[in-house]
């Protein structure tokens, strides 16, 4: 998808046998997680029980100069985060890693998701006397930990103590002064995966593309509900929390992910080439090619193009120059923002009808924007097909959707009359009962609940919308 729905973050952990450059490992794991998160970043690094970390606005290669790297130090641990403001906003106190100092230690948090209960939390710690830096609620995590900290004999009982009290999809790592401790919400909404580096080195990360980007091998999933503690004496596990069903975000497989990750035993290009088949079995039409909008719709793309036996092409370059800090402050730079970072192939698609694939549209407008980037390069006809169903519901587990009541789906009463609001000659979407051929019977349940409203965790308490969250619409 070249538009706009942003997750959350991403995570990454690394302890090494003896002291190296785990700063560096970060870096590299960080980069390849950047596209999980392109607002800020941060790396916290142990030396033996002093924490040093570095957080800033920026991408990790602006954030991370040789000099900020070579300042964290050699040392035999590492944590490192990527995010997007879904709750908490842009403040500069949201940024992750967090980092602690309590009465039996210091430890540093980074966490994938959002909770369904950080308000109640949050207010309970408040009312309490804890005082809040920022607006995330990995703070709320942070502090339900250290409050358990208090009542056991190590970290790792006092997170299996914590976990009961955080509802929602949390994947998170924690450094302490002497461990690395992975944990995974008990549904498991958010991925989280283990590798092991040719000298010993254990990896923890969002996604299996960190682990090669760092030399390691991967080695399985954290469960979910599973609390994984990395140290000295080994690599252990505490399992109690792991009883209920799996529900996976689906669109981690649609969207989120990196094509090249594995996630749960199924490879995300192969779910969307999956999903790209089904959309030419239920949604077949006349044409001459195929085109994927990039990045996320092409794999989709080509299985339509290998099912539907219509030829794939390359009908967009994109520009991957631009950045975050692309700025558009008259209205034309804001309507040309489009044609600014993609562009349609003339040569491919003049004088054809075109069949195009995208992951998802939320509100419509670059959808339609995109769609008349196609007809203006010469277009005889542009189909479109979704390899999602119709944005329907919020998400209270890490996605940034937009309201309900501008999500385009909700606007319209039916899919023909959204095709012909964004310009399009035919629309489809991939149909809601046919999102599990996407994971090849891969025997957990998955999250549906922003295309349907129904969700696997009770959201009553969580409202409609954190009113610290931020929207970038599609």
């Amino acid at each position: 998808m070249f538009g706009n729905i942003h997750e959350e973050c991403g995570v990454f952990g690394i302890f090494e046998p003896k002291p190296a450059n785990v700063a560096d490992m970060a870096y590299l794991g960080l980069l390849a997680l950047q596209h999980r998160g392109q607002e800020s970043c941060g790396i916290a690094v142990c030396d033996d029980g002093v924490f040093r970390h570095k957080r800033a606005d920026g991408l990790v290669t602006e954030v991370f100069t040789r000099d900020v790297l070579d300042k964290l130090g050699q040392e035999n641990m590492a944590v490192g985060h990527v995010r997007y403001s879904t709750t908490g906003g842009n403040d500069h106190n949201n940024i992750q890693p967090l980092v602690i100092r309590h009465m039996k230690g210091n430890m540093a948090l980074v966490h994938n998701g959002n909770l369904v209960n950080a308000a109640e939390l949050r207010s309970s710690f408040e009312k309490s006397g804890a005082i809040f830096h920022g607006t995330s609620d990995t703070e709320s995590i942070a502090y339900t930990i250290v409050r358990e900290r208090l009542k056991s004999s190590s970290t790792e009982e006092a997170v299996e103590r914590a976990m009961p009290f955080i509802k929602g999809a949390y994947s998170c790592i924690l450094m302490t002064a002497t461990k690395l401790i992975a944990f995974r919400d008990v549904k498991g909404f958010r991925p989280l995966c283990i590798g092991r580096a040719s000298d010993g080195a254990v990896v923890v990360a969002s996604e299996s593309c960190a682990l090669d980007a760092v030399g390691a091998v991967f080695e399985r999933d954290v469960l979910p509900g599973e609390i994984v503690v990395i140290s000295d004496e080994g690599i252990s596990s505490i399992t109690t929390h792991c009883r209920e069903k799996k529900h996976i975000c689906i669109f981690e497989y649609i969207y989120f992910a990196r094509p090249d990750s594995v996630i749960e035993g199924t490879s995300v290009a192969q779910a969307r080439l999956n999903a790209g088949k089904v959309l030419a079995q239920v949604s077949p039409v006349d044409a001459d090619i195929v085109i994927g909008v990039p990045d996320s719709g092409l794999d989709a793309a080509l299985g339509y193009s290998q099912q539907s036996g219509i030829p794939f092409a390359t009908g967009f370059v994109k520009n991957r120059y631009v950045g975050r800090s692309f700025i558009q402050p008259t209205q034309t730079m804001r309507e040309n923002a489009v044609r600014i970072k993609l562009n349609a192939m003339r040569q491919v698609v003049a004088g054809k009808r075109v069949v195009m694939i995208d992951d998802s549209i939320v509100r419509g407008t670059t959808s339609a924007r995109i769609i008349k980037l196609v007809r203006d390069a010469g277009a005889k006809e542009v189909h479109m097909r979704i390899s999602s169903p119709p944005f329907t519901h919020n998400c209270y587990f890490g996605t940034d959707i937009d309201d309900e009541e501008k999500l385009i789906a909700n606007k319209f009463k039916s899919i023909k009359e959204i095709g012909e609001a964004i310009g399009a000659d035919s629309l489809e979407y991939l149909p809601v009962d046919r999102l599990k051929d996407l994971l090849e019977d891969m025997g957990m349940g998955y999250c549906e609940g922003c295309f349907t409203g129904h969700y696997p965790e009770d959201v009553s308490g969580a409202g409609t919308k954190n009113k610290f969250d931020e929207k970038i619409h599609k």
